[in-house]
């Protein structure tokens, strides 16, 4: 990858790590119910899983793919079923200093693994393997946009979580963080709903 590039890969993992998505709405929420701190396990698996799933689907995942396509297709419907889960779990989340089964901010290992099946994470990573990730420095390159991507997504992750604190502060515990949960909760479903369609 030359110099020039770079830009182009820093503006690609700017705009896809702080625009609204199924990871940026969840930590969003999260922070609003259970506060920046809960909430940072989550934005730290959010930050690494995605680089880790890049190295990985360069290394040679992508060739499992093109070889077994329903693989890819079956990887799609888990991840929409998980996100009509996880929105579940927004729109029904306990008030803040409550408990409640199955309630609580995702974990460092749940964040990571719901990079595997997010559509949006995979669009991504196969779209920078075949663009950056080739040549004769193709480890390198790969390398090099993971750690883009890395910086990029630690930055928007914890100030996802940050503003939805924030904002879980301003709402209190009341009515209207129920309605900003089921808000956020309709933003994944629709979001999940248009990159299955869009697939």
């Amino acid at each position: 990858m030359n110099l020039e590039a770079l830009p182009a890969l820093a503006g690609i993992a700017f705009s896809m790590t702080w625009t609204p998505g199924p990871n940026n709405a969840m930590l969003s929420a999260s922070g609003a119910n259970y506060g920046w701190q809960r909430s940072m396990p989550h934005a730290a698996g959010v930050t690494v899983g995605f680089p880790v799933m890049l190295v990985l689907v360069a290394l040679g995942l992508i060739g499992v793919l093109e070889a077994f396509p329903l693989v890819g297709k079956i990887l799609g419907w888990i991840g929409f079923a998980l996100l009509v889960w996880f929105a579940w779990r927004i729109a029904t989340a306990a008030a803040p200093g409550t408990t409640g089964f199955g309630r609580g901010p995702l974990t460092f290992l749940e964040a990571i693994l719901f990079q595997w099946v997010n559509p949006k994470a995979w669009a991504l990573a196969l779209y920078i393997t075949a663009r950056y990730a080739a040549g004769d420095a193709a480890f390198l390159n790969t390398l090099l946009a993971a750690g883009v991507f890395l910086v990029s997504g630690l930055t928007s992750s914890v100030s996802w979580a940050a503003a939805g604190a924030g904002i879980g502060k301003a709402l209190g515990r009341g009515s209207r963080l129920r309605w900003f949960n089921y808000t956020m909760a309709l933003i994944l479903l629709v979001s999940g709903t248009w990159l299955m369609l869009a697939g």
